[in-house]
């Protein structure tokens, strides 16, 4: 089975060295690792290819996005005959046997289609930060199963989920044939709940295989945490995914829980220094709304969302 691993950088120094580094502790040959460069301007690209000169580079003028930046690599791992995708963002690290526990649980049930591990915080551990996802169209639209709670062996078992999480995610072959490649309008976040979601429509399975490990240093790439950019980009996209997805009842949920919520959800910001996160979340459905997408600017612009 050939697997080819996908890292997307867009100015991530030297979290690309430690997330590369582990793709080739789990036994990924270098030239089916597909590094992926959104133009970056930080030195993180020169750094990768000093240190792993043989790795497949895909070098973008601009900032193309999650979506879109792996698209390419996986357009090009399936015409050279790749097997299996594994898309990994650039702040994950993979734990020892990883790989292996994914590629068994593929290989015990041949309706699965898209695999990923349990994901730990990198800073702290022991705490879940998800083991898979389940979409509630409420908050956010979904919840993350365990976020926050202490690693254990309940999190350590095999569950069908809504969707696995983007930071590490193994696709089969048959997937991005059947239902195409990931949605790049959606710049960054939610695609994953978007490809998976497409991909339970057409019979695939999807699974949280929590005997696998990564770490991740979630959201560094827009801010990290509780941020307004980051914020106002997943309102927008809130709404376009309801735009494919949407029903009346999914779209009731969502208006009775998150968008009337957001008054109390910024009193109680104003405590916590969130207030203005608040505020940029609101922004970003209105704009959702108004057809407006999420760019390069929004990302890149002091002030672009």
């Amino acid at each position: 089975m050939r697997i080819a691993a996908v890292v997307v950088n867009w100015n991530g120094g030297d979290e690309n060295l430690a997330c590369i580094r582990s793709l080739l502790d789990e036994g990924l040959a270098p030239e089916w690792i597909y590094f992926v460069d959104n133009g970056s301007v930080d030195g993180s690209l020169e750094r990768v290819r000093e240190e792993h000169p043989d790795l497949t580079f895909i070098l973008n003028d601009e900032n193309l996005g999650y979506g879109d930046g792996n698209n390419i690599a996986v357009d090009a791992a399936l015409d050279r005959g790749a097997d299996l995708f594994l898309l990994v963002n650039n702040d994950a690290v993979l734990g020892t046997g990883c790989v292996a526990r994914l590629l068994e649980s593929l290989e015990r049930d041949p309706q699965l289609g898209v695999v990923g591990p349990r994901v730990l915080y990198t800073e702290r551990p022991d705490v879940v930060w998800a083991a898979g996802g389940k979409l509630t169209f409420r908050q956010n639209l979904s919840t993350l199963i365990g976020h926050g709670e202490k690693d254990g062996p309940r999190f350590r078992e095999t569950r069908t989920v809504d969707y696995v999480i983007g930071a590490v995610m193994l696709v089969r072959r048959e997937v991005f044939e059947r239902i195409g490649l990931l949605d790049g309008t959606f710049f960054a976040y939610h695609e994953d709940l978007d490809f998976c979601l497409r991909a339970s429509y057409e019979g695939f399975g999807v699974a949280c295989i929590g005997e696998a490990a990564a770490q991740h240093a979630a959201g560094h790439s827009t801010g990290g945490g509780y941020n307004a950019r980051r914020k106002y980009m997943v309102g927008v996209n809130t709404v376009w995914f309801l735009r494919r997805h949407g029903t009346p009842s999914r779209w009731a949920r969502f208006f009775l829980f998150d968008v009337l919520s957001l008054p109390l959800v910024w009193a109680v910001g104003l405590f916590r220094g969130r207030a203005g996160a608040v505020v940029a979340k609101g922004r970003g459905i209105l704009d959702g709304c108004r057809g407006i997408r999420v760019t390069s600017a929004t990302v890149e612009r002091p002030n672009g969302w």
